[in-house]
């Protein structure tokens, strides 16, 4: 099944930017642009690059297989490699330096892999550039957690009063456990057996 095979190769190469694909930066500040790729067949001779608005080429570079790691063909010189394809993660994530307003827009991730009869696959993420960086407002955030601390607070002032009241509850029917016991046999074993003491007591008096 040949169509098969061309299947499972297409999908054998994998770009990835993690789960958000939208970064925020401040203006004169660096910023990472991550991307990591997967292979299930492994790489040779790999060639990555990165382009910017999808034309303008910012890094190329070559890996020759996985113990080696990854050689320069050409970048820009505020683009500077951060990433390793010799550990776990084949990471080649670049770091943009002195970001400027003109910076902003969207950054692609590009692979080939010729082990994979020339495989391609990329990722994108785009780059906003702020003059500074706003807070956010935490008052909803704020809410919901001071209604849920509430709850929980309620739930536990609920369990400590039920315990309080099985206490006193237990302590004045001391007198009355046998008639208790056998009601329920459940909630009086010992040594784990069910209905131990309810066995072990004589049948109260008339």
């Amino acid at each position: 099944l040949p169509g098969l095979h061309v299947f499972a190769i297409a999908f054998a190469l994998e770009v990835s930017v993690g789960k958000t694909n939208t970064v925020m930066a401040l203006n004169n500040s660096n910023v990472l642009l991550p991307c990591v790729f997967t292979t299930c067949i492994g790489f040779q001779d790999l060639v990555f690059t990165w382009y910017f608005n999808s034309t303008e080429l910012i890094y190329h570079g070559k890996i020759k297989n996985k113990a080696t790691e990854p050689t320069l063909v050409t970048r820009n010189p505020r683009v500077e490699f951060v990433g390793s394809t010799t550990k776990k993660d084949n990471n080649i994530s670049i770091v943009l330096n002195n970001v400027e307003f003109s910076d902003a827009g969207k950054y692609t991730c590009h692979v080939k892999n010729p082990k994979e009869r020339n495989a391609q696959h990329n990722a994108t993420i785009f780059l906003t550039v702020v003059h500074k960086m706003v807070e956010t407002d935490n008052t909803v955030t704020l809410i919901i957690v001071g209604v849920v601390g509430g709850l929980i607070g309620l739930l536990i002032l609920f369990m400590l009063i039920k315990r309080v009241v099985l206490f006193i509850i237990k302590k004045t029917q001391d007198g009355k456990k046998e008639c208790l016991v056998s009601s329920s046999g459940n909630d009086n074993t010992e040594n784990g057996l069910a209905g131990s003491k309810a066995e072990q007591k004589a049948p109260p008096k008339a």
